[in-house]
């Protein structure tokens, strides 16, 4: 089937032109040849009631001979011919027909009728030719009477006709898919300009489909705009629902957390060291569903976008703050304009958490790039300069609540949660050599193009 409407609209209209100039074409070249035909014919007649006439009232043709007032019945081969019999023998015949005899069916029964025959003639050339009877007195048998014409004059003439034919309707032909080719174009128009507005909704420069719309285009733009609308509320809720679910999880944690002080008070440090690391692993299991739940919200609404630039410059002066004793680099290569399809939070909290780990392990110098590879995506790597991971590790510290190395502060969520939230935008993150000597965390997400 056929996707686009317009080559849809365009083929009908081809088809419609098409069929309709064959039948147009049909018909007149039909009416035309039949007109043709008869005007031929009516020369002919014409000539034949002229040889009628010429028969001497006392039948005898053989003696008197016939002469027809056309000259060309006496030039040889001239394409003019007629010739008389009695049914049995031709008594008289034109000199233009030199040897040559006119072989007819024996079809006419009456005086009074007249015969139309296409027959073949002389040097094998094709005749039209009229055939009537007359009875002369003396004769039982009536007089056959055949004239004839060549058939090259009604046949050029019909040719040309058609030639002309063809072409008029040829030229009226693309002038009717030109004005159907126009007609289409501009009744599309609106939904390509429909098309465009969703575009810029989908790429985040506009909320809702504004404009004039035609009457048969303004309904179904009014229940786009009620969809984007319920769509935006739906995951603003599930977001505050997911805070609030945080915040009261995060409340009695709290308090849980407090509790380990006292028991360090009462000497319970063990206890008390216990309970606090399970605490901050539940915190980091809160972050990381809280955290898939706001991305599962919002991946798939139309419009979000995040401008890449200004989500690394404010991590950059976080992370700078947190490791200022620590004389770390942090630079950035981000080319400007360059936006991620998707929440701000998620974006930050991918790079958060790779930025982070780098800085766990860098020596001196952090860098952050990012690119277009290809059409609608956009890479983004964390290069630093520490040890390294070895190669058949690296598919191991995405897993869930992995730690490579426990002398190192962390719970085994950071990548986790990059990577998950990396596919659910239908990205992806993985691990590999940096040019800086250390790691390479690449990020490869959905961008506005």
């Amino acid at each position: 089937m056929i996707s686009s409407l317009r080559i849809r609209l365009l083929a009908s209209a081809l088809i419609g032109v098409a069929l309709a100039l064959s039948i147009l074409g049909f018909v007149v070249m039909r009416m035309f040849s039949d007109y043709a035909e008869s005007d031929f014919f009516d020369d002919l007649e014409g000539f034949e009631q002229e040889v009628v006439a010429s028969v001497p009232e006392n039948g005898d043709i053989k003696s008197s001979g016939i002469n027809l007032l056309h000259p060309q019945f006496s030039k040889p081969d001239s394409g003019y011919y007629w010739q008389a019999g009695d049914g049995r023998d031709i008594l008289l015949k034109s000199p233009s027909m030199g040897a040559y005899t006119f072989s007819v069916p024996d079809d006419l029964t009456t005086t009074d009728a007249l015969h139309h025959h296409r027959l073949q003639g002389p040097n094998g050339v094709s005749v039209m030719a009229v055939e009537g009877m007359v009875q002369l007195p003396g004769h039982n048998t009536p007089l056959r009477i055949l004239v004839a014409m060549d058939a090259q004059r009604i046949d050029a003439s019909v040719d040309f006709f058609r030639t002309i034919l063809i072409t008029s309707l040829l030229v009226l032909g693309a002038g009717l898919v030109s004005a159907a080719s126009l007609q289409v174009w501009i009744g599309l128009r609106p939904l390509n300009d429909l098309r465009a507005r969703l575009n810029r909704v989908r790429d985040g420069e506009a909320k809702r489909l504004d404009g004039q719309f035609p009457a048969e285009v303004a309904p179904l733009v009014n229940d786009l705009n009620i969809l984007l609308l319920h769509q935006a509320e739906v995951v603003q809720r599930g977001r505050v629902l997911a805070g609030n679910l945080a915040h009261g999880l995060r409340t009695p944690l709290a308090v849980v957390a407090n509790e380990t002080i006292a028991l360090e008070r009462l000497g319970q440090a063990e206890k008390a060291e216990t309970i606090q690391a399970q605490v901050v692993r539940m915190e980091r299991m809160i972050d990381y569903h809280t955290a898939r739940a706001r991305a599962a919200a919002a991946r798939d609404v139309p419009g979000i976008r995040c401008d890449v630039t200004s989500s690394v410059e404010s991590l950059r002066r976080v992370f700078m703050r947190l490791h200022q004793g620590r004389g770390l680099v942090l630079s950035t290569e981000i080319p400007p304009g360059t936006a991620f399809r998707g929440d701000r939070q998620d974006l930050e909290e991918m790079l958060g958490n790779l930025v982070d780990n780098a800085g766990k392990w860098a020596e001196r110098n952090i860098m952050i790039r990012c690119g277009q590879p290809s059409p609608g995506w956009l890479e983004v790597t964390i290069d630093d300069d520490g040890p390294g991971l070895a190669a058949d590790l690296r598919g191991e510290a995405f897993a869930r609540g992995a730690r490579l190395d426990d002398t190192v502060p962390g719970s085994g969520l950071g990548l986790a949660i990059v990577k998950d939230l990396a596919e659910m935008y239908g990205g992806t993150a993985s691990l590999g050599d940096s040019p800086l000597g250390g790691l390479r965390a690449i990020l490869r997400l959905p961008a506005i193009a």
